[in-house]
């Protein structure tokens, strides 16, 4: 007899860099989730995780529904979703187990696995540590990426250097002193004989992403514009070099499981929390900061998620 598929939902309130986390996790287990975007009202959206009972009345107009029958395997993740993950388990009967993805700042022992990158705090035994955040890329999906961009982006030379733009967040600001800083460093790399790669986003900002047009605008330049398909896969895939802005985790932590060198370019402002993230990934040799050169180094990529999914799979075995 074939062992029937695990049912897993994956429990975010639908913010991309939570939910990628997750299905990234599921994909690595060789699940196909059910996505269950929720919405809260009050007074749980506004004491979410702390306020611990009632979730069976919380949800606001707008949400998933939650109702049986029950996953075997929640992968839950962000704050309004940590109540839902625990009252889903509750209605269960103790049968659904319960994966919390990031921090939840609550007593770990709240669930069956919390998984949390190394620059959180939170430890104890049922606390798995990563060296980076969660994500869906994958070798597969890296080469399919290049294939579909190699024609396209045939005209830039060796070596090629993809430089992912993020900007503006709670913690950083991308001024324009940053994105002409970051444009004439770019031009300079471009005018050595780099192939230079950009993709830009909407919290770079009209101004910023003006800036840089402007000046990164040459034959050993590919500019995204926006329209078609996203060429952030076939970046990674095609680069030799890959340069991340340092308001983003995510986009850092997928940099660095392609095992490429990696740099972090600098913008104003900064967070404790955010800053411990950056400086673990250098100590540890997986990034360096961006001054305007790039030198080649290696290292051992963090297989964070692919670890994390034979986590899960073993501790629900060993529930079994």
């Amino acid at each position: 007899m074939t062992e029937r598929p695990l049912l897993c939902w994956v429990v975010t309130e639908g913010i991309a860099g939570t939910e990628n986390q997750c299905l990234g996790v599921a994909e690595a287990m060789g699940i196909t989730p059910v996505v269950k975007r929720i919405k809260l009202r009050f007074p749980w959206k506004q004491l979410s995780p702390w306020l611990d009972v009632g979730h069976g009345l919380s949800l606001a107009a707008g949400s998933d529904s939650i109702a049986p029958p029950w996953p075997d395997l929640i992968l839950a993740s962000g704050r309004k979703a940590i109540g839902i993950g625990r009252h889903i388990k509750r209605r269960s009967g103790g049968k659904s187990f319960l994966v919390n993805i990031q921090d939840p700042r609550l007593n770990p022992a709240k669930f069956d696995l919390v998984v949390v990158p190394q620059h959180d705090k939170t430890r104890g035994g049922n606390v798995f540590v990563t060296t980076a955040g969660l994500h869906r890329v994958t070798p597969q999906k890296l080469a399919e990426g290049a294939d579909m961009w190699r024609e396209k982006l045939a005209h830039l030379p060796a070596p090629r250097v993809a430089v992912m733009i993020g900007g503006n967040s709670r913690a950083h600001t991308m001024t324009l002193e940053n994105a002409r800083q970051l444009a004439a460093q770019l031009q300079q790399l471009a005018a050595q004989g780099y192939g230079v790669m950009v993709t830009a986003s909407r919290r770079t900002g009209a101004e910023n992403t003006r800036v840089l047009r402007e000046k990164l605008n040459g034959n050993n330049v590919f500019f995204w514009d926006g329209t078609g398909d996203n060429p952030y896969f076939g970046f990674l895939g095609l680069a030799d070099y890959i340069i991340v802005t340092e308001d983003s985790v995510s986009m850092t932590s997928e940099a660095v499981s392609t095992g490429k060198p990696v740099y972090i370019a600098g913008l104003t402002g900064g967070a404790a929390r955010l800053d411990a993230f950056h400086r673990l990934l250098q100590e540890q040799g997986f990034t360096r900061p961006f001054t305007g050169e790039l030198q080649a180094w290696s290292y051992d990529p963090p297989h964070d998620t692919i670890k994390v999914a034979e986590k899960i799979r073993a501790e629900m075995k060993g529930k079994q």
